[in-house]
């Protein structure tokens, strides 16, 4: 890949992924439903954070997030047919990292639809590459993440909440698509980041020991970072 294909990528990262979390965010947050939620729990409700006076905060907020992580990963990616898929997640990942943060809630209504765009994104990847292996090892991760992280809800229900999940089979899926390395430092890396931030949070009275705690943003982060630093850690591996 030449530099100027890496430029002109990031460049369109940053103006594309910026641009569309800008508009969708505030947008999604008035029209998403409310999750059902149990006895005694309460939380800030979606419309509320894109409602009159905060509207403006988060549309930049989750702007500039996506901006930030579509140049990056345009950065580093390139021409890959892949690309797409991690544009989506850019600007869902910007809108569900500023909900989970002020929610401690990663909606299903966002989560699953973006599935479906970015399988379909990596459908046409492998139709433009012809090569089947990309696919096969994204589905195969989807569902290793996923199994692990529905292990770990199944267990700790207070540390890990059902939206992370939802939200690992996704994350999992795209960083599967790149390659192992970037699936087992993307996937593994957000969980280890979000367990110690949270242990510290807790430890310093941030957050109660029986309070949920936002997962979403350090799983997020991770992936961001396991498309950036994965191809390493496979080479070290493997050498």
């Amino acid at each position: 890949m030449s530099a100027d294909n890496a430029l002109l990528a990031a460049g369109a990262g940053v103006v594309l992924c910026g641009a569309a979390a800008f508009v969708l965010g505030p947008l999604l947050m008035r029209r998403i439903p409310e999750p059902v939620l149990e006895d005694g729990d309460t939380k800030t409700p979606y419309a509320v954070l894109a409602g009159h006076g905060v509207a403006t905060k988060a549309a930049y907020w989750c702007g500039a997030t996506a901006a930030v992580a579509g140049g990056l990963l345009g950065w580093v990616l390139g021409t890959s047919p892949g690309l797409p898929a991690w544009w989506v997640l850019a600007v869902a990942g910007a809108v569900l990292g500023y909900i989970d943060a002020r929610t401690r809630y990663l909606p299903s209504a966002i989560i699953w639809p973006t599935y479906l765009l970015v399988g379909l994104a990596l459908v046409a990847a492998t139709l433009w590459t012809g090569e089947l292996g990309p696919l096969r090892r994204a589905a195969m991760a989807g569902v290793i993440g996923f199994g692990v992280f529905y292990l770990l809800w199944s267990v700790f229900k207070r540390g890990v909440g059902f939206g992370d999940v939802r939200l690992s089979g996704l994350l999992s899926m795209a960083l599967g698509w790149l390659g192992w390395g970037e699936f087992v430092l993307g996937l593994y890396g957000g969980f280890f980041l979000g367990a110690v931030i949270g242990i510290v949070l807790t430890a310093a009275k941030v957050f109660q020991r029986k309070q949920m705690f936002p997962f979403g943003p350090f799983m997020l982060v991770g992936a961001l970072a396991g498309v950036l630093a994965g191809p390493w850690l496979e080479s070290v591996y493997l050498g």
